[in-house]
């Protein structure tokens, strides 16, 4: 599925777009198989605590490797949609499991992914990430929730809240009164590709249901990162073929 004129228009206006039914009931199980029973998630998982001390946990990675995680990073139906989006040739940059589980998956704190990834060095915003839900997303298991078209305040101040980095509480709520709060209420297979400067969080899951997904980051080819610690130059995504996914059935 590729974004059209309408979808690229919309991510310009509102720093983000939403594609339904991007992947199969039969490929988001085997992805949530890889969560249960995976070695990447498993060896990579760690928690965060939000504003009320709950934990928050994900699984982050930042190379491509020979598992469902690369195929997926590397399918085009996401590969290319980032680089219509970007306007130009994109290269991995990191994935992630969020695991926010039954009555126990804390918050995410207000924050823009820019907020955390300028002090990485990388010269301009040009970055974006697709969240791919592997569970129903709703308000009452913690959907993503967005502020509409925030992406074009340009990065904010962030802070430290419980060890999570978020936007300045103050800025927040001087600019959640003026601009659109959407739920982005998903179904499995659903992505969300977003700006780098969207304001973002998502609340405690309060219900029975699990929600977790897998979100994939990916920089313009040509922002270059300045950290001194940068040993590798960026490279392009390699894009796998369409039906990767499905060798990784169990």
């Amino acid at each position: 599925m590729s974004l059209d004129h309408f979808g690229t228009a919309d991510f310009q206006r509102d720093g983000y777009v939403l594609l339904e039914n991007v992947f199969s009931s039969e490929e988001v199980d085997t992805m949530l198989g890889a969560v249960k029973g995976g070695s990447r998630v498993a060896e990579t998982t760690r928690a965060t605590t939000d504003a009320s001390g709950k934990l928050a946990k994900l699984a982050i990675w930042h190379e491509l490797g020979d598992d469902i995680w690369t195929a997926v990073s590397t399918c085009p139906r996401i590969v290319n949609n980032v680089r219509i989006l970007l306007g130009e040739e994109a290269a991995f940059f990191h994935g992630k499991v969020i695991l926010k589980e039954a009555q126990e998956g804390g918050a995410w704190e207000w924050h823009q992914d820019y907020g955390y990834w300028y002090n990485a060095g990388f010269m301009f915003p040009h970055l974006i990430s697709a969240f791919i839900a592997l569970d129903d997303c709703n308000q009452e298991n913690g959907c993503l929730q967005v502020l509409r078209g925030s992406h074009k305040l340009g990065r904010l101040d962030h802070i430290k809240i419980g060890t999570q980095t978020c936007t300045d509480p103050p800025r927040i709520a001087q600019v959640a009164d003026k601009l659109e709060r959407v739920h982005c209420v998903m179904s499995p297979g659903s992505v969300l590709f977003f700006h780098c400067n969207l304001l973002h969080t998502s609340a405690t899951n309060t219900s029975s249901e699990h929600r977790r997904s897998f979100i994939i980051c990916y920089n313009a080819l040509n922002n270059p990162q300045l950290n001194d610690n940068k040993t590798e130059d960026l490279v392009p995504c390699p894009v796998s073929s369409d039906d990767a996914i499905l060798a990784y059935r169990q």
